[in-house]
């Protein structure tokens, strides 16, 4: 097993084990697709990714980080993305995509834009919503606890984009538990201080995240692939672990959860993060092997070797890469080269490949 074995699960095939990770753009309006996504990902899968997720895309217009981002939330938005899906599968790539709602983190500008909470009269909204009235941060907008009929509506919103994005052609889809975002702020105590059913215990903090899971998989096809992404670990006091985080995948794989996408923090700003070149994949290597389950490796991945490494070495089934991707989006083919690989390359760049026999002469 190494990066450039293909990997199967259930009935989709990925050409090797590197994925681009969603990252994103702030370049949509009114949630829509544009010709910015389709040349930033369908270059990814020209330059040999085996996976390319689109960005966080919205379940609803309030579930946006900021009024720039991707939706699909309306059947409308279908239309924008079939071409990105029909495009990176032509180029041998799996069309995958997450979907998220932001939660408390909601309404705030592109980071370029300082990432600040924005007003009405910035495209902003408002109220926002979260498992409890508890902001972000002091600059942040206080959110509205959600009730126990807002967070069904929530359920069979991640439910009806799945459903969308199987229309629009895609293979994989991943939902958001991630970053501080709402199915992360229900998992967390930190931010979830409910006295109900989607608060206090361990399972009644999952509840949210089981059930949409549920109802996910009732519309996804039995044979393609359901991604979740955790934070492994908020690298906060009385927060969510990487124990927590073990003891839910375990109970998602039976759910119809295929791999966990490993990721960590982002749910409080006071947060001490230990970084460092491959600082989350020893998470995901504890959640495969407590949790029998598959995961992805993150978090400054971005040598080759590395990236194989971790493969070989059984921490991970995939690597996803983010800002790695951003630099160079021919990475994929640029590793092989690296590693010894006869790669395939697009057709219209075969003049340019470089010869594996180049390298050994080296």
């Amino acid at each position: 097993m190494s990066l450039f074995s293909p990997l199967k699960i259930r009935d989709i095939e990925f050409r090797n084990r590197i994925g681009v990770s969603p990252m994103c753009q702030y370049s949509s309006d009114d949630g829509f697709a544009t010709d910015w996504h389709l040349v930033h990902l369908g270059s990814r899968a020209v330059g040999g990714a085996g996976m390319v997720m689109v960005e966080a895309t919205a379940v609803s217009p309030e579930g946006r980080i900021s009024p720039a981002d991707l939706g699909l939330w309306k059947d409308e938005h279908t239309e924008a993305l079939k071409p990105i899906a029909r495009f990176i599968e032509a180029h041998g790539a799996v069309p995958a995509i997450q979907i998220a709602h932001a939660g408390r983190k909601a309404s705030t500008a592109a980071p370029w834009d300082g990432g600040d909470p924005v007003g009405l009269s910035q495209g902003g909204w408002t109220p926002i919503i979260a498992p409890s009235a508890i902001p972000f941060d002091e600059q942040s907008q206080t959110p509205e606890a959600l009730s126990e009929a807002g967070i069904q509506g929530i359920v069979k919103a991640f439910a009806d984009t799945a459903k969308r994005a199987l229309e629009a052609g895609f293979k994989v889809v991943e939902i958001h538990a991630a970053h501080g975002y709402l199915l992360h702020q229900f998992l967390s105590p930190l931010s979830n201080q409910r006295t109900d059913a989607y608060g206090g215990s361990f399972e009644n903090r999952a509840r949210i995240v089981k059930e949409i899971v549920q109802a996910v998989r009732q519309v996804w096809p039995e044979q393609y692939p359901l991604f979740i992404r955790f934070s492994a670990t908020d690298w906060a006091e009385g927060g969510w672990d990487v124990e927590q985080s073990v003891r839910l995948s375990a109970k998602l794989k039976p759910l119809g959860v295929d791999l966990v996408d490993v990721s960590s923090g982002a749910l409080v700003s006071y947060a001490k993060i230990q970084v460092g070149p491959g600082y989350q994949v020893p998470f995901a290597e504890q959640i495969r092997k407590e949790a029998d389950i598959a995961t992805a490796a993150v978090g400054m991945i971005t040598d080759a070797a590395q990236a194989d490494e971790i493969i070989r070495n059984g921490q991970a089934d995939m690597v996803l890469l983010a800002r790695e991707l951003l630099r160079d989006p021919y990475w994929p083919l640029h590793a092989a080269f690296e590693l010894g690989v006869d790669a395939e390359w697009p057709k219209q760049y075969q003049r340019a490949k470089p010869r594996l026999k180049q390298l050994q002469r080296q």
